[in-house]
């Protein structure tokens, strides 16, 4: 299971989440910026934005009264404020990953962090050195024994750069986080098509459904449909992904409460 948390100024915190301790549950805090306050690039210099009260105090609490909880930060997100947020190409590619490293361990040993995940989601038309750079801050992060896990977060007009980084680094990723959310797909049987779509792209193993809340694309209970839809179809049912915690709040968490239903009662997960 893993859900976003933390990315819309709700002063929220992980203890009303509804965690099953007979589960595997990620919480994302969201997100990560490798730029300043006004979106400036820091050149791999990652700060922390997520709402101030999802402390490192609340990270360790949680872990230590669940177990099964993993806490990552992801990376970039759509924007800072009102400023959106574009992967640069750096001069120095080397230099981008050794701040990346250094930058990172920081927030992940204050933080009590398992790992993080890839939301970068704009992009310069031309090719760029994001594969090389992303997937070579995954590896030395994970050779360095600084995390245990790493998922991306692809969406329907983001698929190159990040076939690209999965191709060339799928070795040090888990779990593919895709917003099928984004593909604007309402219907179960739609669902079902695109998530074979994006198998094909990424592979099935690795590839989470994924749900917004009261967002885009498929909603309420024909979520539930189309999973039941897609393990029906052979598709074995390695997790969820669910944006975001944020929004949960609003309905007492009953997606996350399903969903985690659903996963402990799947035949194929």
């Amino acid at each position: 299971m893993m859900e976003y948390i933390g990315a819309t100024g709700i002063p929220m915190t992980f203890d009303p989440v509804s965690v099953e301790d007979g589960i595997d549950f990620h919480f994302i805090l969201s997100f990560a910026i490798d730029a300043n306050s006004s979106g400036n690039s820091q050149n791999g210099v990652f700060s922390p934005y997520w709402v101030p009260t999802l402390t490192p105090e609340g990270v360790a609490a949680i872990k230590e009264s669940h177990p099964n909880v993993k806490v990552m930060a992801s990376l970039s997100g759509w924007s800072l404020g009102d400023t959106v947020l574009h992967w640069y190409d750096p001069e120095d590619p080397d230099k981008w990953v050794s701040n990346g490293v250094s930058s990172l361990k920081s927030i992940i040993n204050k933080y009590h962090l398992d790992g993080i995940d890839i939301d970068y989601e704009t992009f310069p038309k031309n090719q760029t050195k994001f594969a090389y750079c992303i997937g070579g801050l995954i590896s030395e992060l994970k050779n360095q024994s600084v995390i245990t896990v790493a998922t991306i977060a692809p969406f329907y007009s983001t698929t190159d750069p990040y076939i690209e980084l999965h191709d060339g680094y799928g070795d040090v990723i888990d779990y593919i986080n895709y917003q099928f959310y984004t593909d604007k797909v309402r219907r179960p049987q739609g669902y079902l098509e695109t998530f074979k779509l994006r198998a094909m792209q990424f592979g099935a193993e690795k590839l989470l459904p994924s749900y917004e809340i009261a967002g885009r694309g498929i909603q309420g209970d024909a979520f539930f449909q189309a999973l039941e839809l897609l393990e029906d179809s052979g598709f074995a049912l390695n997790g969820v992904m669910i944006f975001s915690a944020d929004a949960g709040s609003q309905n007492g968490y009953y997606y996350e409460r399903e969903s985690q239903a659903f996963l402990l009662n799947a035949t194929t997960v």
